[in-house]
């Protein structure tokens, strides 16, 4: 067996970032070469994310981003095991040097971010790595992303919840924050009734006519009921049409007509660890 030197295990552990014993293991077993070590290292992450396929990665971190012009936004959500492994350094960083990835090549789905090179490897292998060194679960599991005049992010206190936004102009950071804010605190399903999808209007309609029913009301007035319970929905679920957070004594939408008339919310996202 090659002898391996402390100086040659540091230079590998800074290379891969795994720990001091698996990279001298590594090196013992490629005979001291550098490349068979880190081949072995990584070979190492595909073995630990197969033996943990069934194990449950709920923790993790949200990040939300933009681009010095404001003009794009993006989010993760980068999940693991363990909040302990969550709030690692090296685990954190990770993430922001992904979400920076995705805020500098503008990927559009998350296929394409996966596939976006980090450090001469692909983001997904470079999980793959993570996954060996840290011993846990890890999934890239999130990303969206918002193009605009104006993008504003906003990444709650944990990073376990973040919330981007887009407007139609610039010049309006204090609003874009605490839209952003609003976002995230209130999980709007749409900016307005009109972007609400179908199949969620379905489900509203029909859980209406079912709490009507169970309330004894008439066969021939559920519809009507259903349809008045949908429009308390829409004002408690749509970003417009909700109370604005800071000023409980109107709507998002008077809000901003309040500072602007012409400036318009264009997009919206949200993600919390756990959806």
């Amino acid at each position: 067996m090659a002898k391996i030197t402390a100086a040659e295990v540091n230079n590998l552990r800074k290379i891969t970032g795994a720990g001091m014993m698996d990279c001298k293991k590594a090196l013992q077993e490629s005979e001291g070469d550098v490349e068979k070590a880190i081949e072995i290292l990584r070979k190492k992450g595909q073995k630990v994310a197969s033996k943990r396929a069934d194990k449950a990665a709920n923790e993790g971190i949200v990040l939300a981003k933009t681009n010095d012009g404001k003009t794009f936004a993006a989010m993760v959500m980068v999940n693991c095991e363990t909040d302990f492994v969550a709030k690692n350094d090296d685990f954190v960083q990770f993430v922001h040097e992904i979400t920076n990835a995705a805020i500098e090549k503008t990927p559009a789905s998350l296929d394409e971010l996966k596939g976006l090179d980090l450090n001469g490897r692909t983001i997904e292998e470079n999980v793959m790595d993570q996954i060996g060194k840290i011993g846990e679960k890890i999934e890239l599991n999130g990303y969206d992303f918002i193009k605009a005049e104006a993008t504003y992010a906003y990444n709650h206190m944990g990073n376990k919840l973040g919330a981007i936004v887009g407007f139609n102009k610039a010049g309006y950071d204090q609003v874009g924050k605490e839209i952003a804010m609003q976002i995230a605190a209130m999980n709007p399903v749409g900016i307005d009734k009109d972007d609400v999808a179908p199949e969620i209007i379905e489900k509203e309609i029909e859980i209406g006519k079912e709490q009507a029913r169970q309330e004894g009301k008439p066969e021939a007035l559920l519809e009507k009921i259903a349809t008045g319970k949908l429009n308390k929905f829409f004002k408690e679920s749509t970003l417009l049409n909700q109370e604005f957070i800071r000023e409980g004594k109107k709507s998002v939408k008077q809000y901003l007509e309040g500072v602007d008339k012409d400036l318009k919310i264009v997009k919206i996202s949200r993600f919390i660890l756990g959806d």
